[in-house]
């Protein structure tokens, strides 16, 4: 499924598979710029890397999103990623620069977020969490 982000500014997909290189990687969410990606293809697989990838770590995932995807999005010049972990709370924001990660945020609880690459919309984590009442 896609949504687009309106003004030209590409396109957010929940869980698309994409092939890079020799490496199958799904993550959570991923972002196109919509001058690398002006329309959305009927395909089965994607083999051009996002611009943003965000992932919602769990205790089993934790280690393959920092080590494996991470290192995988840094060859194919993902410019942003974002790791979520609602268990504690918290996201991290992370820019590529050369082959290395910065982390250009960390929020958490209800804080007010501007991460990039989308620093000019506010973002309110206190409705990201479910209270403990609101767990299945």
């Amino acid at each position: 499924m896609g949504v687009h982000t309106g003004r030209g500014v590409g396109w957010i997909l929940s869980e698309p598979e994409l092939h890079l290189g020799q490496d199958i990687v799904v993550p959570d969410l991923a972002g196109w710029r919509r001058e690398r990606l002006p329309v959305v293809p009927h395909a089965p697989y994607f083999t051009l890397a996002p611009d943003w990838a965000c992932e919602v770590s769990s205790p089993g995932t934790a280690r393959r999103d920092r080590v494996e995807k991470m290192s995988i999005d840094a060859r194919e010049k993902v410019i942003h990623v974002w790791l979520v972990d609602a268990a504690v709370r918290l996201v991290e924001g992370y820019r590529r620069d050369g082959v290395l990660w910065t982390r250009v945020g960390v929020y958490g609880d209800d804080d007010v977020a501007r991460m990039e690459p989308f620093e000019a919309v506010e973002i309110e984590l206190k409705r990201w969490w479910l209270e403990a009442g609101e767990r299945g």
